[in-house]
């Protein structure tokens, strides 16, 4: 099974604040430099960034496991210098027959071309109702979006795309301070919510708007679209001594609250 990671913004992502040593994938540039379009009654208008934190990803990852428990205790056991994160994770893939790609290639086995002297961005679906049941768009449109996607890539312009299924089966593991905790969705603030995204890579800005406005959409009406430029992942920071010492220290405590919750829970019988 494959599923999406997605780290949720706070103020320190939005500061440009990586995480050291923490979770592979994209992270993205803070708000301050997107751009969100809008279609409404087949009209385009954009609207500049900084947004609000608790709208936004700061990055996100793709990542296989055998079942959703299995994912979920990976993210808990992420290191947890990261105070104050919510991970989300949703189950990758879209209603109908639209296929994901990323740098394994995509359904007709055309592997994406990385050009390091473009800027990659990625341009994420919001999500609406009818994304978040679920609703599959005719098989006619999800055509369209496959070839499109695959012309994309061998343009050399669409580096990754996927589609992401609705809360209803989704996950948040919040962490603080020497805890995690989960909670299962569905969540109910939509508009805070991501249906799918786009890699793409362009020579500015306003080319990925330019790209962006002109995609096939399986949405007939109105739909917003968020651009965000994705940055170059810091050189892991090597634990020091003391970072290592305080992770053994918070498992250490972490490992003991749970074995006190399970020595509780058989003395009351439960």
């Amino acid at each position: 099974m494959e599923f999406m990671v997605l780290r949720r913004a706070n103020q320190s992502t939005e500061r440009g604040t990586q995480p050291p040593a923490l979770e592979p994938g994209t992270f993205l540039r803070p708000s301050a430099e997107a751009v969100r379009l809008q279609r409404r009654d087949g009209v385009w208008t954009e609207v500049q960034g900084p947004f609000p934190p608790k709208e936004l990803v700061a990055g996100f990852v793709l990542l296989e496991a055998e079942s959703r428990e299995d994912i979920i205790a990976q993210v808990r056991y992420w290191p947890l210098f990261d105070s104050g994160a919510v991970y989300e994770i949703r189950d990758a893939g879209c209603p109908g027959n639209c296929v994901g790609f990323d740098e394994r290639g995509t359904a007709a086995g055309t592997i994406p071309q990385r050009k390091e002297t473009l800027t990659r961005y990625v341009v994420f679906l919001r999500s609406d109702a009818d994304s978040e049941s679920d609703a599959a768009p005719p098989p006619e449109v999800i055509d369209v979006m496959n070839e499109h996607n695959e012309a994309g890539v061998q343009q050399g312009v669409l580096l990754a795309g996927e589609g992401l299924k609705g809360t209803s089966n989704a996950t948040r593991v919040h962490y603080a301070n020497s805890r995690t905790s989960v909670v299962d969705g569905p969540f109910t603030e939509v508009k805070e919510l991501i249906a799918g995204y786009w890699m793409l890579q362009a020579a500015s800005r306003d080319e990925a708007i330019a790209w962006a406005k002109a995609y096939p959409y399986p949405q007939p009406g109105d739909i917003t679209l968020e651009i965000r430029e994705a940055c170059e992942r810091k050189s892991h920071v090597e634990f020091t001594p003391d970072m290592v010492k305080a992770e053994e220290r918070m498992r250490a405590e972490l490992l003991e609250a749970e074995l006190r919750n399970a020595f509780s829970k058989a003395a009351r019988g439960g």
